[in-house]
This record gives structure tokens, C-alpha cells and sequence, in this order.
């Protein structure tokens, strides 16, 4: 439920959790809610609720189902007091994570399922007028622009993020405590398959698995860490078949940026040229049928008509 400061006459209210608050309004004096204390907003101590879409889960619900948690800024992992770069960093640092292109096509569904709830609760916490009805009421207008559904959010973050932005992030990343935890994490997670560990740690190709089975066998050599036989039983074999796997992926993804134009600054003119190319190549395509199906027989026709011409005049 979303409760929404409005004044309702004659119809009784469940009392709220800011009941009995002066408010801050001037020249009102009664208690009201603090989603009220905004210019044209009615002053009346009631509040109505209005229930999300038939059909629609509202977004601290997703959240809840999807991270264990309602709270905004713990789907982030920032305290509630981050600064727009930090809530912006926290964004990044998470969606980097659950990108779907870093899981296996059995959880890729997942994965954007819980790619999308990030996408919209930054949208949310972005904005200033949205976070600070969050902030001081607990609740988000899940009716907002920005959380409709059809949004691409995939595109939003490309768009977001340029090249240089993820380059720095990966400088800072890499050889940092963070990345050092996070490691530790997927092996405990994923009791020593180095498969799974490669998959999941944030940043990582197959050129930085010497550094990362490194950390870990420092770790397991302090104790820090159990020793798992998925690990330090691997197969030669294994390991091979994941680095050409890991190559051939690579191969791929270089030749698709090549063929969008990525890796300048401005990723969104290269999207956008992109686009007008296959516009331009759709196109082609379809005057080339138009010929196919029309120019051909013009042409067949053309040829009838001059052995029927040639026939009459060998018989005159």
C-alpha cells in the first residue's frame, strides 16, 4: 500500500505512524503526513491509501523478494546518507554483479529479473524529489514515470556508463580488499569450482585466473580458508577447456564492439550510428526483394517481348 497525503472527508483513516506530528507547514496546525509538506499539497491530517496495479508487485516488494531486504539503500549497499556519487558507485558495484551477461543461460532469467529491481530502485534514489519522499515517508510512488513498465533498463545502464567510467571502476577494483572479499566469498559459495568462482567475481577474464587461484591458495595456506577438492583437484583438462571457452568468448565480444563502433568515449553516438546502420541495411534489404520479385520478371518480360519481336519479323 501506498499511503498518499490527500484529504478524504467523512471516510475514517487507520491512524498513522506520524499521527499527533505538528506540522511544519505554515499556517497549519494540524498533525499530518510528511508526504503533505510539499507546495500544493492539501493540509488536512488525513491520509488515503491507494493500492499498487492490479497485476503489479510494487518495488520494496521486489526488492524484499529478490535481495531479502526492503530497504533501498541496502538493495545498493550504501547507508542512507550517500552522497548522489556514492548512491551512483553503489549502483554500479551491484549491477556489475547480477549482470546477466556474467551467469550461466540457466540463471540468466534471474538475473535480469533482479537487474531490472536495481535499474528501477536507482532510478528512484537518482532522483531528488523521489528519494526525498522515500527518505521521509518510507514509501515510492510506484506509479512514477520512471518505474514504468517497458523501460529497457539494459539500455539504461549502457547509456549510463560510459567506457571510461568502467575502466576506472575495474583500475580500483582489481587487487582491492573488495575484490580480495569477494573471491573468498564465491569460493565458500561455491565450494572451490573455479568455473563458477570465474564467473561470478566482478572484472574478472581468464588472463586473471593465475592472480585469482593465487588468493585463494594464500588463503587456504593460512588457514583462512577450507580446502575444497574442486580446487585443488582440478584437472588440467578442466582448466584448459575453461580458457578456450573464455577466449572464444572474448573473440566474439571484440568482434560485436568492432562491429557497433564501442570503446570511444561516447558509447551512445556509436549506439545510435549503429542503429541508423541496420535501419540503413533493413532497407537495403527490402529494395533488393522489390527487385527480386518485380525487376526480374520486367526483365523476363523485356526478353519475351524481343523473341516474339524477332519471331514476327523472321516470318514478314
Amino acid at each position: 500500500m501506498v499511503w498518499v497525503g490527500r484529504n478524504l472527508k467523512n471516510h475514517p483513516v487507520p491512524p498513522l505512524p506520524w499521527a499527533g506530528t505538528p506540522s511544519t507547514v505554515p499556517g497549519c496546525s494540524k498533525p499530518q503526513c510528511p508526504a503533505c509538506r510539499t507546495p500544493g499539497a492539501e493540509r488536512a491530517g488525513a491520509a488515503v491509501w491507494r493500492r499498487p496495479r492490479r497485476g503489479r508487485m510494487a518495488l520494496r516488494q521486489q526488492c524484499e523478494a529478490a535481495f531479502g531486504t526492503a530497504d533501498l539503500y541496502g538493495v545498493l549497499g550504501v547507508r542512507r546518507g550517500a552522497s548522489a556519487q556514492e548512491i551512483r558507485r553503489g549502483y554500479h558495484r551491484a549491477s556489475l554483479r547480477l549482470h546477466p551477461d556474467r551467469v550461466p543461460p540457466e540463471q540468466k532469467e534471474e538475473a535480469t529479473r533482479r537487474f531490472q529491481i536495481l535499474g528501477k530502485v536507482y532510478a528512484v534514489l537518482s532522483d531528488e524529489k523521489q528519494r526525498a519522499v522515500y527518505d521521509e515517508t518510507g514509501t515510492v510512488d510506484d506509479d512514477a514515470e520512471v518505474l514504468q513498465d517497458g523501460r529497457d533498463w539494459l539500455e539504461y545502464w549502457q547509456l549510463l556508463f560510459k567506457v571510461r567510467d568502467i575502466e576506472d571502476f575495474h583500475k580500483s577494483y582489481k587487487n582491492s580488499a573488495e575484490e580480495l572479499a569477494d573471491v573468498k566469498a564465491a569460493y565458500m559459495n561455491f565450494k572451490g569450482d573455479m568455473d563458477r568462482i570465474m564467473e561470478s567475481v566482478m572484472c574478472a577474464d581468464y588472463t586473471d585466473e593465475p592472480r585469482i587461484r593465487e588468493m585463494i591458495e594464500q588463503a587456504i595456506d593460512s588457514g583462512e580458508l577450507p580446502s575444497f577438492k574442486a580446487f585443488v583437484k582440478e584437472s588440467k583438462q578442466k582448466m584448459m577447456s575453461r580458457r578456450r571457452r573464455a577466449e572464444k568468448e572474448a573473440k566474439e565480444a571484440k568482434k560485436t564492439k568492432d562491429e557497433l563502433g564501442l570503446g570511444g568515449e561516447n558509447d551512445l553516438q556509436a549506439l545510435i550510428k549503429s542503429r541508423s546502420r541496420d535501419r540503413e541495411k533493413e532497407m537495403d534489404n527490402f529494395l533488393a526483394q522489390l527487385e527480386a520479385k518485380y525487376g526480374s520478371s520486367a526483365k523476363k518480360g523485356g526478353k519475351k517481348t524481343s523473341a516474339k519481336k524477332r519471331k514476327a519479323e523472321g516470318t514478314a
